[in-house]
Order: structure tokens, then C-alpha cells, then sequence
């Protein structure tokens, strides 16, 4: 069961200022803009998604780096050890022809678990 890190996600009430201050200190470059949402960039080969709350997601969602994602060759194998394991699922949906899922970590963060498609 192969996994590699997706992205981490930064929600924020003005993910341009965010994005820019990301831009400024850090070196990250623009990838591009998320219609609605706000942007992505490239920081030195990891992917930062910044942008406010997203209606469309039911789980509760935080400003901050609200959490981590990980992608799978293993989707189904993966969601059924988290579940063996007694793991919180917040919310399973299909995305972009993707399987995702959210679930709850022990310090009040979260894991995104995308299918490798």
C-alpha cells in the first residue's frame, strides 16, 4: 500500500494575503488560482492549497493548516484499515473522479486520504 503526501491545506479568511505572505517569506511560487476558493502554490516541491472555508465540505473545517493529505494506490484498502483500527471518518466524498475521505487525528487535525488515480 504505496502513499505519498498530496498537499497540505491552509484555510483562511483571505487566502490571497496568506498565499502572499507564503510567497514573500518562504519562497513558494504561484501554481494557480482556484476559482471561488482561493489559490495554489509550490513550496520547494510541496503543494499548499490556500483558501477559505469550503461550503460544499460538511465536516467541521478551522482556519489553519486544518490538515494533511495523502494519496493511495489503495484506496479501499486504505479507508478499510483506518476503519479496523477504529479511526474517525468525518466524511467520505467522490471528487474529480476521486475517491476522498477525512478523518479525525488524535491533536484536533485531520488527514485528507485521496485515491491515486
Amino acid at each position: 500500500m504505496a502513499m505519498e503526501i498530496g498537499h497540505v491545506h491552509i484555510k483562511t479568511a483571505d487566502p490571497k494575503a496568506t498565499a502572499q505572505f507564503y510567497v514573500d517569506n518562504f519562497g513558494a511560487t504561484f501554481k494557480r488560482d482556484v476559482p471561488g476558493r482561493g489559490v495554489q502554490l509550490d513550496l520547494h516541491g510541496l503543494q499548499l492549497n490556500v483558501t477559505t472555508i469550503i461550503p460544499t465540505q460538511n465536516h467541521e473545517q478551522r482556519h489553519g493548516i486544518e490538515h494533511i493529505a495523502v494519496q493511495t494506490d489503495d484506496y479501499a484498502g486504505t479507508l478499510s484499515k483506518l476503519k479496523q483500527n477504529g479511526a474517525k471518518i468525518l466524511e467520505e466524498i467522490h471528487n474529480n473522479g476521486r475517491n476522498v475521505c477525512w478523518v479525525e487525528c488524535p491533536d484536533g487535525a485531520q488527514m485528507e486520504v485521496i485515491e491515486k488515480v
